[in-house]
């Protein structure tokens, strides 16, 4: 067994790496999914998957988007999301921002609250069953740039998320 003052000395730099860098820690795949499971099973939807192939295509367009940060919508063929933000900005900081908008979402009506629902009917959205997401650190002003897109897509006029 190694020695106290090792095992001390390991200890203190992973807390000291939790600490300061926290990114790291909360921008795996599954800290999307977590988030986006939680949010499905409210509603009674099946878990969506991740999906490296839809991931790399989140990962390319971020890439894009890096030098402005402009919230743009990519082309076909997948869902998307987009959120940007200051701080550490985590993969459960955009997530948890599209969920928010649950509140704006009538069943009843299939309709959004002052237009603002989107974000959420998709990430609940019954059809996409794998999920693809990427965070880049914007160069123009320091913000953190997250994508998610999703497969198939969802939000169809006239359907319900679930």
């Amino acid at each position: 067994m190694g020695s106290p003052k090792i095992s001390s000395l390991a200890l203190f730099c992973f807390i000291l790496q939790a600490i300061f860098c926290p990114s790291l820690a909360q921008n795996s795949p599954q800290d999307y999914l977590d988030v986006h499971n939680a949010a499905r099973a409210q509603v009674g939807v099946g878990k969506i998957n991740w999906d490296d192939t839809v991931a790399a295509y989140a990962q390319n367009y971020a890439n894009q988007r890096k030098i402005d940060c402009d919230l743009v919508h990519s082309c076909c063929p997948y869902g998307e999301n987009l959120a940007a933000g200051s701080g550490e900005f985590t993969a459960r900081d955009a997530v948890n921002l599209w969920v928010n908008e649950k509140p704006n979402y009538d069943y009843n009506s299939n309709s959004c609250l002052y237009g603002e629902c989107g974000h959420y009917t998709q990430v609940v959205w019954r059809n996409s069953v794998r999920l693809g997401c990427a965070r880049v650190q914007c160069t123009n002003n320091g913000w953190w740039y997250v994508i998610c897109n999703y497969d198939p897509p969802g939000n169809f006029i006239g359907q319900r998320p679930y």
